[in-house]
């Protein structure tokens, strides 16, 4: 099939590579020249595990094209994906500028039948907006469809190519049939196809991130509730977790979530709701958590330290709001390099793959290290902020001798309480007992 994905950030890289993976020609439109020209050369402009190796290789089979042209990407889709942004805007709200831009581009352009896929993340009735700016000057039929993406950063690749679910909304059977055609081969092994309405796939997306946000807030909540009675969340955590009604995922606690997705989806949902003269209480409340969770242990440093951070060196693992991506976007990091920075801390920063997006916004106010272990150097105190692999298991020694002193502030829980005990640090994680 002839496959034409517009906007190239996460959803759209993703979505355009894997479709020419089975056999269809993609071509992706973008307003960046400089951008474009890039992946043209095959550079992958964003850090995505595997995505590089099916980018290569479909590029030099001639099935994955991209040009700036949106005519040109238009003549050649049977199928158009938006795959464009929709920021929050000041009052919560998606901001749709992008999408509906795009829409009325395509009424004006289209001479064939076309089916316009909503990819991004869209408030309820978006499909219906969409439909109605394009109908204002298309000479030709179309169908839209809602289909949502359930991608996680990091396992973006692995989640296209094997989904668990995919959600089609649509009142055309036209359009029906030629999503069910192009998502065939990912679905071989029995995973479900779900066919909906245009309203309920887009609420889907929105219901799934929310609930999700708020699972991970409630095991916060908790946490913090064990450090006031004296409670290991670890053991909570498993006694909850095996219950199958909740299951184990989503109950680490940490200092909040972040990225491109949670914390706007459920934002967005929030005020979709009071539009509609309803009010989510509990997700005002995840929000409000969230956000006291991302420097819940700022108050506990500064103790530490007796209230004065100045020419104190802070050392910061993770960046990234998660570990596998190179995405900062929300990321509990940031909040916590403000409080610092706010309070005189010397901040030496590392992150596998996120130090140049940090840099872009803090620039020389802090130091960035060429690896885990110069970050230490001279450090008063280490502070974890993702959980990439490579920091589960350092050479505890080594950091020892680093430091002028032997403090860390976990705030994803990586090490165990008697572990470090034994090792001599001074330890402070979320949920359970404190080192000293």
């Amino acid at each position: 099939m002839k496959i034409t994905v517009v906007g190239t950030g996460y959803v759209g890289l993703v979505t355009g590579t894997c479709l020419s993976e089975t056999g269809n020609e993609v071509i992706c439109v973008d307003i960046d020249a400089q951008k474009v020209e890039k992946m043209r050369n095959g550079e992958v402009p964003i850090y995505e595990p595997h995505l590089d190796v099916l980018f290569e290789r479909n590029i030099k089979a001639g099935r994955l094209k991209f040009t700036t042209s949106l005519d040109e990407g238009l003549e050649h889709g049977s199928i158009i994906f938006l795959a464009l942004p929709t920021p929050e805007g000041e009052d919560g709200s998606a901001d749709l500028s992008y999408v509906l831009g795009v829409a009325e581009a395509i009424g004006q352009k289209i001479q064939t039948y076309k089916v316009i896929v909503d990819k991004s993340t869209v408030p309820v009735g978006t499909a219906e907006k969409v439909t109605q700016v394009i109908a204002k000057n298309a000479i030709c039929d179309f169908d839209v469809v809602s289909n949502p993406e359930f991608l996680r950063e990091g396992f973006a690749v692995d989640d296209f190519l094997k989904p668990e679910r995919i959600v089609i909304g649509s009142s055309s059977d036209r359009a029906i049939q030629l999503m069910k055609k192009l998502y065939d081969p990912f679905v071989r092994s029995g995973n479900p196809v779900i066919v909906m309405d245009e309203k309920s796939a887009e609420l889907t997306k929105y219901a799934a991130n929310a609930f999700l946000a708020t699972k991970i807030t409630f095991m916060n909540e908790i946490a913090n509730y064990c450090e006031r009675v004296g409670a290991d969340v670890d053991m909570v955590r498993v006694g909850v977790g095996t219950d199958s009604r909740i299951g184990k995922r989503f109950l680490f606690p940490g200092i909040g979530y972040g990225g491109s997705c949670f914390p706007k989806d459920v934002k967005a949902l929030d005020k979709a709701g009071k539009d509609e003269s309803y009010n989510f209480k509990i997700l005002q409340a995840v929000i409000e958590i969230n956000q006291q969770q991302k420097v819940i242990q700022i108050p506990k440093i500064l103790a530490h330290f007796d209230g004065n951070l100045k020419n104190k060196k802070m050392a910061i693992w993770g960046l990234a709001f998660k570990p596998e991506t190179d995405d900062v976007r929300e990321a509990p990091a940031i909040d916590v390099l403000h409080a610092l920075l706010e309070e005189g801390a010397n901040i030496s920063v590392f992150d596998p793959e996120a130090m140049e997006n940090i840099k872009k916004q803090f620039g020389t106010q802090l130091t960035y290290a060429s690896s885990m272990y110069d970050c230490l150097e001279n450090a008063d105190a280490l502070i974890i902020c993702t959980e990439w692999s490579i920091f589960r298991a350092p050479d505890f020694g080594k950091m020892k001798k680093l430091m002028n002193k032997p403090v860390i502030y976990d705030g994803r829980n990586l090490y165990r309480t008697e572990d470090m005990e034994a090792e001599g640090f001074i330890y402070s994680s979320i949920g359970r007992k404190e080192i000293r």
